[in-house]
């Protein structure tokens, strides 16, 4: 039997299932194919400076799906799987229309992607972006992925849901992927849980258990409500009983619209024991917008919170509002992702602490105010788990900005998340801030440690260069002007790590840590505030495409591409640390 292949390598004309397409140019842009045998998947030919093209699946000449895909017309980037499996039996006809004025007048058959599409029984999607796919940082199999969605979490697994597209490692034609994890760090791959409709593409949202049946879908259904993006944006509901297997959309969507209200999405559900009703908290233009209901269908505007609070540089998106304890009573946080209009650029995650009466949200801090829950230029769309057990409340970030998110150096897969962190609210001084810890399944990952006590000569970390670990540094200052850690590889790309005690700052340089020329705005220097004294103890969670830098009071996630794992760590300045190393491997 002949060898499957392999979903990266498909680049050149393959022979295996081209009998099973039948192709028919029936005009310059509109194309129909027949697909015939049974093979489950149709490879798709992508170039990513292709315009897009319409791909209708009919299914006994009734349309079942809909997607934009780039198909390729000079030359093949990667190939990607579309997946016929639901529709098996049945006669099968793509309806292809290429886009208008895609170039020169030209006979249909010279595109390259009908010579290179090919149909496959099964595919192979092993990781072959071995450079900059993340060891345990979470990251879809193939295609683009953007905001995490619908968290929650429910007899033991913790469902992760996200922004992806499944036709192309780009952004576009927004689904809701899916995975599962039963600890947080190993997640299984499951189907594409929401897909595009006729009231648009499925846009960020939220999900809960519905332990009670208020909504009526059945006693312990996960219900999740999400934005549609169709002419408007409207937000819609879906419920699953087979434990987010399978979504069925609710037939009285949408159940929230509002007039005249731009960039109306996201929505944050979570249940208000004040007032034992459903909630949800929507972006809406330069404010949010919280909402009540008694059975998630029927929707009642309660209040507004935002228009002269915080930083209005950009959109405002993803909100979401908890409860954290502090000094013995409780305090609502408001997360709030704006882009751009973050500290260096582009995208970041804004929070204000407050309380909230089940109705309305008020600020403890002035509105001139802005706080930001992570310091670096890669953190962003951080959102909560619902129904997290013991209390927790979990979250996780994108891990990338939308000032280059399109252009990062993979094709296999774009974007990952940050690790999951656990939230809480400190107090430094007069000020309550919120602090980000990895959550306690990381540090599950660590293998044996290895100490270090770190000088100004270089430390090797591994004599074979390991691209992810966790390095625990504790370190006391002799004088005042600080000291500064380096992380660099054989090639001479470094990342620089600088305290400076007088300014009370920490700070992350990655303006020559690989490569960096694919945009303009990724080399950069992020810098965050930090009230610690002399002393000081810095985790920094780095894998093939990261690093993750936590001190007892600031977060910092940044990309890095270097052409080599960094494995030499080396200090500067009049100062003394002890270093702890745990390797990392899956």
């Amino acid at each position: 039997m002949k060898r499957l292949l392999t979903l990266m390598a498909l680049m050149l004309p393959v022979l295996a299932g081209a009998q099973s397409l039948t192709v028919t140019h029936l005009s310059e842009t509109h194309t129909m194919i027949q697909v015939s045998g049974k093979d489950r998947y149709v490879m798709l030919p992508v170039q990513e400076t292709a315009q897009e093209a319409t791909v209708k699946v009919l299914s006994n000449g009734q349309a079942v799906l809909k997607a934009n895909v780039s198909l390729a017309i000079d030359k093949t980037d990667y190939l990607v799987p579309l997946d016929l499996g639901k529709w098996a039996g049945s006669s099968i006809l793509l309806d292809i229309k290429m886009t208008q004025g895609r170039g020169v007048r030209r006979d249909p058959s010279d595109d390259v992607c009908w010579s290179e599409m090919v149909t496959l029984p099964a595919i192979d999607s092993a990781n072959k972006e071995k450079l900059y796919r993340p060891t345990y940082h979470f990251s879809p199999q193939w295609g683009w992925m953007n905001d995490p969605n619908g968290m929650v979490y429910k007899d033991g697994e913790w469902h992760l849901f996200y922004q992806y597209n499944p036709y192309g490692s780009f952004w576009g034609n927004m689904h809701w992927g899916h995975a599962v994890s039963k600890d947080l760090v190993n997640w299984e791959h499951l189907d594409v849980a929401l897909a595009p409709d006729d009231l648009g593409a499925i846009f960020s949202g939220s999900a809960v258990v519905d332990e009670n049946n208020t909504a009526g879908f059945g006693r312990g259904a996960i219900i999740a409500m999400y934005t549609s993006d169709g002419d408007n944006q409207t937000q819609s509901i879906a419920y699953s009983l087979d434990n987010g297997r399978t979504f069925t959309k609710y037939a009285g969507n949408p159940v929230i619209m509002a007039e005249d209200t731009p960039d109306f999405r996201d929505p944050k559900l979570f249940w208000d024991d004040q007032t034992r009703q459903w909630k949800v908290v929507l972006a809406a233009g330069q404010e949010v917008q919280f909402y009540s209901s008694d059975n998630l269908r029927d929707w009642t505007y309660d209040s507004s919170f935002g228009l002269s609070y915080g930083n209005h540089n950009g959109v405002w998106e993803c909100p979401d509002l908890i409860r954290l304890p502090f000094e013995g009573k409780d305090k609502w946080v408001l997360l709030l992702n704006i882009n751009p209009g973050g500290p260096f650029g582009g995208s970041a995650t804004q929070y204000f602490v407050g309380s909230y009466d089940g109705k309305t949200f008020k600020c403890d801090d002035l509105p001139t105010v802005t706080r930001w829950m992570d310091y670096g230029k890669d953190h962003y769309a951080a959102v909560t788990w619902s129904n997290a057990p013991e209390g927790r409340t979990v979250a996780i970030a994108w891990m990338s900005n939308w000032q280059y998110a399109n252009s990062v150096p993979t094709t296999q897969f774009r974007s990952s998340n940050s690790v999951p962190r656990d939230l809480s609210l400190i107090r430094k001084g007069k000020e309550v801030i919120l602090r980000s810890t990895p959550s306690r399944e990381v540090e599950a990952l660590r293998g044996n440690p290895v100490q270090y006590t770190l000088s100004t000569a270089p430390v090797e970390l591994f004599e074979a260069p390991a691209k992810a670990y966790e390095l625990v540094l504790r370190f006391t200052l002799q004088k005042k002007e600080g000291a500064t850690f380096v992380l660099s590889n054989e090639s001479g790309e470094q990342v620089v790590f600088s305290y400076e005690p007088e300014s009370q700052t920490f700070s992350m340089d990655r303006r020559g840590s690989g490569m960096v020329k694919f945009s303009k705005k990724f080399a950069a220097v992020t810098t965050a505030p930090t009230r610690v004294g002399g002393r000081m103890e810095l985790r920094l969670l780095v894998d093939s495409a990261s690093i993750e830098a936590f001190g007892e009071d600031f977060a910092m996630t940044n990309l890095v591409f270097p052409s080599a794992p960094y494995n030499t760590l080396r200090l500067y300045g009049n100062a003394k640390a002890d270093v702890t190393l745990y390797p990392i491997a899956k």
